[in-house]
């Protein structure tokens, strides 16, 4: 088993009142809640503890991308993620997602990935989302009956891009590119990938096909996270996969250290108040 340490980087400013006075804090979020003179110190705080978390024996550290949100202010994960790699040893660079759907061309993606695992020696644990409705569909207007369409191209163009050392043209539906020749390569052949899910039975198959580690994002409490995942579990067995190897899944879950269930409560009570109310009113 592997544990890494993941900051969806959530604004902390969101008013008392938010759920009663704002519709959602997603897509269209009031942005005068945002204030750029405090965001400097927000940002760097957040990676001050992803530097810290890599000191303290986590296999990785990780980032993720949202849009136009409250929720996860981090638009763009490799950004962070190149921070991060100047500034950690030894700790993988997991980036729980490009949402690779949403980029034209996706060579984009296999380059600036392709560079941070170089800049970190090594270390990149690449992340290929489908993506939330709200950033793929509403805030980036992606078509959703061609999202996974879009998606599976995608996927497909980044790993020849990565393989292939040879120039190649793609003839694809949604991208014809005449010269795929990326600089600079990545030092994994390939990176390792992992797809973060929310339980569709499309994104089981398609991890399963690729033998790529499912990874469910869970906020909703063990209980429910151990019911999707004993569907992932259900679906290997019915697909007869190769292995259950306990890599092929993961999930995340909000985990409050302490000596006694009052001590926890006393200690995180006000932040996951703060985070169930106001960050996942969506």
């Amino acid at each position: 088993m592997k544990f890494t340490w993941f900051n969806l980087m959530p604004w902390p400013y969101l008013p008392d009142d938010f759920r009663e006075k704002h519709r959602s804090v997603w897509v269209d979020i009031d942005s005068r809640l945002f204030d750029p003179t405090k965001s400097h110190e927000v940002y760097n705080s957040y990676m001050d503890m992803l530097e810290y978390a890599g000191t303290l024996g986590f296999d990785g550290i990780g980032v993720n991308e949202h849009h136009q949100n409250g929720y996860g202010i981090m638009p763009s994960p490799n950004i962070i993620a190149a921070g991060l790699a100047r500034r950690t040893s030894d700790v993988g660079l997991v980036v729980l997602g490009n949402s690779i759907a949403l980029y034209n061309p996706p060579v984009r993606v296999a380059e600036e990935f392709a560079m941070l695992d170089c800049i970190s020696g090594g270390r990149l644990v690449a992340g290929f989302p489908v993506g939330t409705s709200m950033d793929t569909n509403y805030c980036y207007g992606q078509i959703p009956a061609l999202t996974r369409e879009k998606y599976q191209e995608a996927h497909d163009l980044i790993r020849r891009a990565w393989s292939d050392p040879d120039p190649f043209a793609w003839n694809g539906r949604y991208n014809k590119l005449r010269h795929v020749n990326i600089w600079p390569r990545p030092i994994q052949d390939p990176p390792p990938i992992h797809i973060p899910g929310g339980g569709s039975v499309e994104t089981y198959d398609f991890c399963i096909d690729n033998t790529y580690s499912y990874s469910y994002l869970s906020f909703s409490g063990y209980i429910r996270a151990k019911a999707l995942m004993q569907g992932y579990w259900d679906r290997v067995a019915e697909r007869n996969a190769p292995d259950e190897s306990p890599y092929r899944a993961g999930f995340a879950q909000t985990i409050c250290v302490a000596d006694t269930d009052e001590e926890a409560e006393r200690l995180y009570s006000e932040h996951v108040s703060y985070f169930y109310n106001r960050c996942l009113h969506v």
